[in-house]
């Protein structure tokens, strides 16, 4: 019986992390460009401040069509915080890293 309950708690897991993995992909429709070029729809990464967790960026793998990276990783990537109103100032500034 525990080789059963083993076996059901890591179909549950591999269920779970495979959920919360796509969670932060988005697909994105079919659509036609200015010059008349269709654009097949496709799924692609959450947008957020970085690129090392794109499909396109080495060594990651596209789940969906198993193609390797091949754009490098940015070795300075910029991480910007929200705006924020400065008490002594009183201005809105948006620090950047």
């Amino acid at each position: 019986m525990s080789r059963f309950a083993t076996a059901l708690a890591v179909v549950f897991s591999v269920l779970a992390w495979n959920s919360v993995a796509q969670a932060a992909d988005v697909h994105v429709n079919g659509y036609t460009t200015k010059n008349g070029t269709y654009v097949a729809p496709y799924t692609r990464t959450a947008p957020n401040n970085t690129t090392l967790d794109n499909y396109s960026t080495k060594p990651n793998v596209n789940p969906y069509t198993g193609a390797v990276g091949t754009k490098s990783p940015d070795p300075y990537p910029t991480y910007t915080t929200p705006a924020y109103t400065s008490p002594l100032l009183g201005t809105t500034q948006q620090r950047r890293y």
